[in-house]
């Protein structure tokens, strides 16, 4: 299990390359942000999990990075639930695919198992892809907003 052994330098170094690249092309060279502390905080946690191949938990982290983005810099309310918020506050696409997605990992359904120790073999190019995924998401929570 890759993500279970001492990091291949090229691999990680690799997949450091893509998450910067990502996070540059999505910011605009003259623009400001109000970037909540909580997903900037989050947000480093987020690339040492995808880094090291911990793709499960980068997607289970992205949801919590664009919550805290939009609950402290678009709807600055501590009561309304994630899926609402999401709905209400996310310019992006597949929002409730993040979510759900994360959901399924996080809170087991017994009748309906989402994920076992075979995915951590066998659906490693998924995971990885559903990875990228969610982290251009959580680019496009943090710099949705230009000029705050």
């Amino acid at each position: 299990m890759e993500q279970l052994e001492y990091p291949d330098f090229k691999i990680w170094s690799e997949r450091k390359q893509w998450f910067e690249n990502e996070l540059d092309k999505k910011q605009h060279p003259l623009a400001n942000y109000l970037i909540s502390d909580q997903a900037s905080a989050l947000l480093v946690e987020l690339q040492a999990c995808f880094c090291l191949g911990a793709f499960i938990s980068a997607i289970i982290i992205s949801v919590s990075i664009i919550d805290a983005q939009l609950r402290e810099t678009e709807s600055l309310d501590n009561k309304i639930n994630t899926a609402e918020l999401l709905k209400r506050f996310y310019s992006g696409n597949e929002i409730d695919w993040l979510r759900k997605l994360r959901n399924r990992y996080v809170h087991v359904n017994i009748t309906q198992q989402s994920l076992s120790i075979d995915d951590q073999y066998n659906s490693r190019e998924l995971m990885e892809n559903n990875a990228k995924k969610s982290v251009n998401m959580v680019f496009q929570a943090l710099f949705q907003s230009p000029g705050t």
